[in-house]
């Protein structure tokens, strides 16, 4: 009997013991086939229900760096924030920590969101009151768009329940103006629209990922369920040439030259002699691509890039070199010339104040900046061959750049050329340059004849590593060593004997310079503007071993017409920029070249 007693308890647990394992194996083997044999059927119900999803994996647009590394344009998150009226418009009650009930209403809430998104107190209160009248059960209302991250934590904080977050990568530029318009912006919608931000969006664009997730009955996320199914992958790198402090330091003194002069705008040009890069390229007016749309749409391209001008005298310059190099006369040629003259082919040209008939040398026709004399030296010069020279420096050709938006000027095909025409084009007019195109021709004499393409962009590094979008280092001779020499030296004399010698001088260093006045055309008539000039200056330094080329242009200049309304920015941004550099004083002076024959 007591045998019987002891074994029945356990036959009991044995049997028990066995149907547990024969339910565990069942749940075990159903388990198996719901989530392995059958699991792409189950899927597919899950998705046919509406329980699978997908979000979003956002990549980040690349940043725009200086030639440093410093940061110019990066992304960041920001934060749509929602709410759920039909949660929201009864406010909130629970017990704090001493078991009290605490009870707030939509209005007490709307006024803490309110405090942190800076919005007016009734406008929010008003959004979910709407929002709720219209639909009793809406769940879904916009509160506001693209809260910065301190902004969505501060609102976590409120531990509000029916407050909901989806971010959002937005682009920011820490330096807001400076360089902004060769930077360019991105829309609300991340799409670059302007500047280096499109021209360059293959290497800043990044590329959006995906995650598919199960949904439980509530909408939750159910564990184990998150799927990459496409990684994101961040943009690259985009390195610029500029100086993001010689750029803020030029920012500032183009826009106090601006309105010292009374001019409607005005650009300073800084160029590595030795490689074309650009250094810095200030503009006035500025966009600050953080809130494009404060700044009037004509302001917010580069007018540097994008508005061609006369260029005036500074194109006598690249006369002298072409008459050089082809042999049309020597630095010992002199020409007689007056104030005004009618020329063989009934063309009329007069200098900008009255003279003597002069027996100019080259030097002196630069250094006076005769209209008479260099029409005289230029017509010498074959036209087509003139003409082939100006190509040749890039003159009536977008840059190497390829900005967006810009011009290639104004060069019309000799067979176009008028009487007045053949004799303006040696001075600077009858056709039109933008600045870098201008600078590039300097820049060749600066570097003893070759030609380099103008940069902006120092590179491109992928998220892989990739390096790519590095400058040519080849360039194209378009003068000899000795003609750029002969050239280099008659500018100087026109910085020591000109008349605004004391106001470019730079102690310690050798200085080339030319300036110019070109007339400005009103666009409504075609004609001439009465009054109105573009003025320019653009020089080299040290001169007897060129490093940085710098140009400064204004858009009408009021109170001083001249060029000498570009002297003081011109000697302040020159200076700045052999200081930026550390460049290496000349250590001798300017050889004195003789102005009449």
């Amino acid at each position: 009997m007591t045998t019987m007693l002891t074994r029945s308890p356990r036959r009991r647990t044995v049997v028990a013991l066995a149907v547990v394992l024969i339910v565990l194996t069942a749940f075990i083997i159903r388990l198996v086939d719901i989530q392995v044999v059958n699991a792409g059927e189950h899927v597919d119900d899950a998705k046919a229900m509406g329980m699978q999803s997908q979000r979003t994996v956002y990549g980040t647009r690349g940043s725009i760096v200086d030639e440093n590394g410093v940061t110019l344009a990066s992304s960041v998150r920001r934060y749509d924030v929602a709410i759920d009226p039909s949660l929201a418009v009864d406010g909130i009650s629970y017990r704090d920590d001493d078991g009290q009930k605490v009870t707030r209403s939509w209005a007490d809430i709307a006024g803490e969101i309110a405090a942190i998104t800076k919005q007016d107190v009734a406008e929010v209160e008003k959004i979910v009151v709407d929002a709720h009248a219209a639909n009793p059960s809406s769940q879904w209302a916009q509160i506001v768009k693209n809260v910065s991250t301190e902004q969505y934590r501060a609102l976590a904080d409120l531990g509000v329940p029916f407050l909901s977050f989806t971010p959002q990568p937005a682009r920011v530029y820490p330096d807001g103006a400076v360089a902004g318009n060769l930077i360019g912006f991105v829309g609300s919608d991340g799409q670059p629209l302007a500047g280096l931000e499109s021209a360059d969006d293959s290497c800043l664009q990044s590329t959006d990922g995906s995650v598919v997730y199960q949904r439980g009955r509530y909408g939750g996320v159910l564990p184990g369920t998150e799927v990459e199914t496409a990684p994101a992958i961040d943009g690259g790198t985009l390195k610029l040439t500029i100086d993001r402090d010689l750029q803020w330091y030029l920012s500032q003194l183009i826009a106090e030259q601006v309105q010292n002069t009374g001019s409607l705008g005005g650009t300073i040009t800084v160029v590595e002699a030795k490689t074309g890069k650009v250094r810095a390229l200030a503009e006035y007016p500025a966009v600050d691509p953080n809130d494009p749309t404060a700044t009037p749409a004509a302001d917010r391209e580069s007018r540097a890039f994008a508005g061609p001008n006369e260029p005036g005298s500074t194109f006598k310059a690249l006369t002298a070199a072409i008459g050089l190099e082809t042999g049309a006369f020597d630095a010992s040629t002199t020409v007689t010339a007056s104030s005004s003259e009618t020329m063989p082919n009934g063309a009329r040209v007069r200098d900008a104040f009255v003279h003597p008939a002069n027996n100019y040398t080259l030097t002196g026709v630069l250094i006076d900046s005769s209209n008479v004399g260099i029409s005289k030296f230029g017509e010498m010069i074959p036209v087509e061959t003139r003409y082939d020279y100006l190509k040749k420096l890039g003159i009536g050709t977008p840059t190497a750049i390829g900005f967006p938006g810009e011009s290639g000027g104004i060069l019309r095909p000799v067979a176009d050329w008028e009487n007045q025409t053949f004799y303006n084009t040696t001075f600077g007019q009858g056709l039109a340059v933008t600045v870098p195109q201008l600078v590039g021709a300097y820049q060749t004499i600066a570097n003893g004849g070759v030609k380099m393409p103008l940069s902006l962009v120092e590179s491109c590094t992928a998220a892989d590593g990739t390096v790519t979008d590095v400058p040519d280092a080849e360039g194209e001779r378009v003068f000899s060593e000795g003609v750029a020499d002969q050239v280099s030296l008659m500018l100087e004399n026109v910085a020591t004997q000109g008349t605004l010698a004391s106001q470019v001088s730079i102690p310690g260093y050798r200085v080339a310079i030319k300036t110019g006045t070109g007339e400005k055309s009103d666009p409504e008539t075609g004609a001439y503007k009465q009054g109105a000039y573009y003025t320019t200056m653009i020089g080299f330094a040290p001169a007897d071993d060129p490093q940085y080329v710098v140009a400064v242009n204004l858009d009408e200049p009021r109170t001083v017409k001249s060029s000498a309304a570009t002297a003081p920015a011109f000697q302040k941004a020159l200076t700045q920029v052999l200081k930026n550099y550390r460049v290496i004083p000349s250590g001798t002076t300017t050889p004195e070249l003789p102005k009449f024959g």
